[in-house]
């Protein structure tokens, strides 16, 4: 391991120790805004483990949010909390598999709209299931506090974070970046093009299920609207391609900003929430298209060029 990769693990490591203080501070507002900032922080970042290098656009995080809140709603009367959230993991992981499989050799356009329809369709069937045995939603009663769940998503996203450095110095990451530079060539070099994406698609796939295991609690009740909302799918992508996806730190520079603001629009203009994600995913690709990484590689860029 090289001193400058050192560096950043100590960086890292300290910057989530200070991050797991926050609850300390006794201000429920922070610690609400904490919690919203840690779950985005864990979905954009996950997210852009895979559409980054890859350029697919994926809308299924609501999907596999939803997968693990209605996990823990359905087992916490059965099972451990904590044994909930890797069931959670490998469900999201396996329903991952399964869409990557049915779904990866398509691109562009029709890999956006199969995955935005896959929450809807997973909503359906469980609003269905739930339609049949006459509930409409369930309650998810546990000591589980916020402070317990501001901690657990702090410790997933540093989790996430450590799982990024690893792929990106793994062979896997190195199938990646040729894969995502031009897919054709990464085929006649013997990569694997299908398997690469499927097991990459995974990781975000079990994150996500992880966080809305983690999240159940927090919401107290749970039904299809608010497990499989296509807002959050939207909010993920907004926030990591803000942010920018050509670095590991990238989608938290884009989710901090926006959650702040997302918060001031939502509590002023209520009924203006759609309009705000429709301008922001405007503005990002005519006048962020690398986000605000892209602007800052590009700075450094002209300020090494500067002369003395």
């Amino acid at each position: 391991m090289t001193r400058p990769e050192v560096q950043s693990l100590s960086i890292g490591t300290v910057l989530f120790a200070l991050a797991a203080c926050l609850p300390f501070l006794s201000d429920a507002y922070l610690l609400s805004i904490g919690v919203t900032i840690a779950m985005y922080t864990v979905l954009a970042t996950s997210w852009a483990l895979f559409s980054g290098p890859t350029h697919y656009i994926s809308l299924a995080t609501a999907a596999f949010f939803g997968l693990g809140a209605y996990t823990t709603a359905l087992g916490i009367e059965h099972l451990p909390y904590w044994l909930l959230l890797p069931i959670a993991g490998v469900l999201g992981a396996v329903l991952a598999a399964l869409v990557g499989l049915a779904t990866l050799r398509l691109s562009g356009v029709y890999f956006v709209i199969f995955t935005l329809g896959l929450a809807e369709l997973v909503r359906q069937i469980i609003t269905w299931g739930q339609n049949m045995s006459g509930t409409k939603g369930l309650y998810v009663l546990t000591a589980i506090t916020e402070e317990h769940i501001y901690w657990q998503l702090t410790a997933l996203a540093a989790l996430v974070f450590l799982t990024g450095w690893l792929i990106a110095r793994s062979r896997l990451g190195f199938a990646v970046r040729i894969l995502g530079d031009d897919e054709e060539v990464a085929r006649h070099v013997g990569i694997h093009t299908a398997r690469v994406k499927v097991l990459l698609f995974m990781v975000p796939g079990a994150v996500a299920a992880i966080t809305g295991a983690m999240l159940a609690p927090r919401y107290v009740y749970i039904e299809p609207a608010i497990a499989f909302t296509p807002m959050l799918s939207f909010q993920v992508v907004i926030m990591a391609l803000l942010g920018g996806t050509g670095r590991l730190w990238g989608p938290i520079v884009g989710v901090i900003p926006f959650t702040f603001l997302w918060e001031a629009i939502s509590g002023t203009f209520p009924n203006q929430t759609t309009l705000l994600l429709g301008l922001a995913f405007l503005a990002i690709v005519y006048l962020l298209p690398n986000g605000f990484t892209g602007l800052l590689e590009a700075a450094r860029s002209r300020l090494k060029g500067a002369p003395a």
